[in-house]
């Protein structure tokens, strides 16, 4: 093994992987810290691991994280990336920079760069402020998100709130510079700081290669999935791609929507009009009794088609009256991991998860542990393989991933293939 990588979320480990079986590398995602009785199948260049802790305490982000790059680097890992959100996390109690931290100081290492971008969803980083398609992200409608709200985009402001350490800013100027110039610039800064995170310009695929023939060699990377196609790139451009063939799945699939992303709204008004099957599933109706589980898929099983979508009221653009009452967001997730569930169970081999949250539900229901990772129906968007039940196909989304076909593109390449 190369490459470990440590996510601070299920869908962004997904991301993640992809990206990196999309760059050549053969990868294998693991939900959660594996057991030591688990073995990395040879030939595997990169493992990724899933953790639960983009919204933990910091100290629970750090002892987690921790564990995780001490069995990578067991496993024989040579080099460790943490993976966060494109978002960043703009909270003083955010745990990057804590986590950041603990990587750098426990391995010795004097510094990182802090990459966050990812151009392809238009996340990107100028001057070392985050942008959203151009707009800074404490202005963007990130600024109100719930659980990681953006108070301000300039990085080294973020970081200050979370991290020990300074941080080294290296605008468009500075990147354009000879490497002798940057790689000096770092040096001086390395005398006065003994740890520091390099924050680099980086709006575009340029960009990235430039960071990763500057800095790709670190034995420590972290930031968005954007640096991850063109690291795996520089290890294996010697080789052919040996990642990403997996073969098709002809069995019947669910899809479940529990997003209210704009993308996702979406996805699943283009898959209505398109033919498909879909039926709306309503939190408040789900709280009442009204509807269930079993009756969903009773509903479900009475039509005669391969493929059936549940989406949320939300999902289809439609939000449910706001009740207060915290138990329905709970309730619509833990419905979706149950019919995932009953699909198994009933046979169907390809399942296809549309938000963040309903992803993570889904996978702790079905408790699969491992994938093999194979091409994308999106950019970050992979098509996986349970190393426990290799029959099956499972696509997991974040919701803002995808473009507007995405769920019959999901469709399609499971059922035959991406070069269909």
């Amino acid at each position: 093994m190369i490459l470990g990588c440590i996510a601070d979320d299920f869908t962004g480990a997904s991301d993640a992987a992809s990206f990196l079986a999309k760059g050549g590398m053969r990868t294998v995602l693991c939900n959660g810290i594996p057991q030591d009785s688990f073995s990395v199948e040879e030939g595997t260049e990169a493992v990724v691991i899933a953790l639960k802790t983009r919204t933990e305490t910091a100290e629970k982000a750090v002892s987690e994280s921790f564990q995780a790059s001490q069995w990578l680097k067991k496993a024989g890992a040579k080099q460790l990336y943490f993976k966060y959100c494109s978002t960043f996390d703009s909270t003083p109690r955010g745990n990057i920079g804590a986590v950041g931290d603990m990587l750098l100081e426990k391995n010795s290492i004097p510094y990182t760069v802090l990459c966050p971008s990812l151009p392809i969803n238009k996340r990107t980083v100028r001057d070392g402020s985050l942008y959203v398609d151009q707009v800074p992200l404490s202005e963007s409608h990130m600024k109100n998100h719930p659980l990681t709200p953006m108070w301000d985009s300039y990085l080294p402001n973020l970081m200050r709130g979370q991290s020990k350490y300074p941080c080294l800013v290296l605008g468009r100027e500075e990147m354009s510079a000879p490497d002798e110039e940057i790689i000096a610039k770092v040096a001086a800064f390395a005398k006065e700081n003994p740890h520091f995170y390099v924050v680099p310009e980086y709006e575009d695929d340029r960009d990235a290669k430039r960071i990763v023939s500057l800095f790709g060699k670190l034995p420590l990377l972290t930031g968005g999935s954007g640096l991850m196609q063109p690291l795996a790139e520089e290890y294996t451009r010697s080789r052919p791609n040996q990642a990403g063939n997996i073969a098709p799945s002809t069995g019947k699939a669910i899809l479940v929507a529990g997003s209210c992303s704009v993308a996702t709204q979406g996805q699943v008004r283009s898959f209505l009009e398109n033919g498909g099957t879909g039926i709306v599933v309503n939190a408040s109706k789900l709280l009442s009794g009204e509807q269930t589980a079993e009756s969903l898929w009773q509903q479900a099983a009475s039509f005669d088609t391969d493929s059936v979508l549940f989406y949320s009221a939300g999902s289809g653009g439609k939000p449910e009256k706001e009740t207060g009452d915290n138990r329905e967001a709970e309730l619509l997730e833990q419905t979706m991991a149950r019919l995932a569930q009953k699909a198994v169970r009933n046979g169907y081999t390809r399942i296809i998860v549309a938000g963040g949250e309903t992803s993570g539900a889904v996978t702790k229901a079905l408790h699969y542990h491992a994938y093999q990772i194979g091409e994308s129906i999106a950019p970050g968007v992979p098509v996986m393989v349970p190393l426990e039940h290799p029959e099956i196909r499972l696509v997991l989304k974040s919701g803002n991933f995808g473009q507007s076909d995405f769920f019959l593109r999901a469709l399609q390449i499971t059922e035959k293939g991406a070069n269909s």
